[in-house]
């Protein structure tokens, strides 16, 4: 398709000036408008769990859109949203007590942002102090963009961020010194740090970085022994992603606030949740209407989304998710060593049904010459991957089959053999 008025997200026109035109979808395929079927290896942003256009969740929406399509939800409720929320509830830790609706990952990390800062405003003792992990990617909107790394996505903006403290990311074999930095921060700055925000297990944009639940648990404690809120951003490694429903069941450990989007609807409509404590929910209660949390959309808690939310939720049951999960993980752990063994990759890994390696001798990082060329490539083969930098990751729906993983698996391998022998023009 050409000439078309759209500005497409994390796009340079003047490089791909024209998108593809999908016309249908299901399962874990993509139907061109030109004919060609594409396997989504990414889950199209990691947001389609059980596949597209599964009919549960198609069904749910059409007879929800029968009955009641959007209302405000400042003084109003709905049934598919009293009902997510009870879903909710139930699946978290049972510290988080309260549900806060909003649209996107993005906005799910304000909330949570907003509600810790505010939790200690409220409370007369404030704290200004966020502190995040080197690498960071929480979102795009001003407040996210503040609390993921500098960089590339940020650099316009940048003076227009407010200041985070930050943690050397927890390398192997190197963990103690994230958690070492994270104790000395705090015995310094006891009264000033309100909150820690990470990406549990898994650091998403910054190229599938793993690291252990070990160390979460550790800045977990720490978070606890001086009284800071800690913000578990799941809207990547939430809804069984890292092996688990929720990537902090590893650590064994209750946050103070977690953020959920993604998984959340099966990529069926935009939504999040921000679920949090009751201590920090009963700092903004009280008669003085200036302690409201001031913070909405248009389209919080919409009926449509909900029922989609409540859909999906309710497949992990009927689908027997947890099952397809592990099939997945096994499956993929099996086409590790193929990778493993050549020697132009390296840093291959794995949790739950994520995989990704890097690309050797290649320092440039997101902006790496590579990434389009294989991702072009990738796409000419029937597969959507969309490499970050010189890292190749698959995230796939969790009813990818077998010959459709070996097949993606084959298709990286022409990949590289295409990149090692220089043979550019055909990638």
């Amino acid at each position: 398709m050409t000439h078309s008025p759209i500005w497409h997200p994390f796009t340079q026109h003047a490089l791909l000036p024209d998108s593809v035109f999908i016309d249908s979808s299901e399962g874990a395929y993509l139907y061109a408008k030109d004919g060609r079927r594409i396997i989504d290896a990414i889950s199209s942003w990691w947001v389609n769990i059980h596949g597209h256009n599964h009919p549960k969740i198609v069904a749910a929406v059409q007879e929800q859109a029968a009955k009641l399509d959007q209302i405000i939800f400042a003084g109003f409720t709905h049934e598919p949203a009293e009902r997510l929320a009870e879903k909710l509830v139930g699946l978290t830790p049972p510290n988080l007590t309260r549900v806060f609706y909003s649209d996107s990952g993005s906005t799910a990390v304000e909330v949570a942002l907003k509600m810790a800062l505010g939790y200690w405003a409220h409370k007369d003792k404030p704290r200004l102090g966020v502190v995040a992990l080197d690498h960071a990617y929480h979102g795009d909107t001003f407040g996210a963009m503040s609390v993921g790394s500098r960089g590339v996505f940020s650099a316009p903006y940048g003076n227009f961020l407010f200041d985070v403290h930050r943690l050397p990311f927890p390398e192997t074999d190197r963990e103690h010194l994230t958690v070492e930095a994270f104790e000395k921060l705090l015995k310094t700055q006891t009264n000033d740090i309100a909150a820690l925000i990470v990406e549990p297990l898994v650091l998403g944009a910054a190229g599938m970085r793993i690291y252990s639940a070990a160390t979460l648990r550790s800045l977990h404690a720490l978070c606890r022994s001086y009284g800071v809120i800690f913000i578990a951003d799941e809207v990547m490694t939430g809804w069984g992603r890292t092996g688990t429903r929720f990537a902090c069941e590893q650590a064994h450990i209750e946050p103070d606030i977690v953020c959920l989007s993604k998984g959340l609807t099966n990529g069926c409509l935009p939504m999040a949740a921000t679920l949090a404590t009751e201590d920090i929910y009963q700092a903004f209660y009280s008669t003085d209407r200036a302690k409201t949390f001031f913070h909405s959309t248009s389209f919080t808690g919409n009926p449509l989304a909900c029922a989609a939310a409540c859909a999906s939720i309710d497949l992990w049951k009927e689908n027997n998710v947890a099952e397809l999960i592990k099939t997945l993980h096994d499956h993929q752990a099996a086409l590790l060593p193929r990778l493993a063994a050549r020697k132009d990759i390296e840093n291959v890994r794995h949790i739950g049904t994520i995989m990704a390696l890097d690309v050797c001798d290649v320092r440039q990082g997101y902006l790496s010459d590579i990434a389009p060329k294989l991702y072009r490539y990738f796409l000419a083969q029937g597969v959507l991957l969309r490499p970050i930098g010189q890292t190749i990751y698959m995230l796939p729906p969790y009813c990818v089959s077998q010959d459709d993983l070996n097949f993606i698996v084959g298709v990286i391998e022409r990949a590289l053999d295409a990149l090692a022998c220089g043979d550019l023009e055909n990638i």
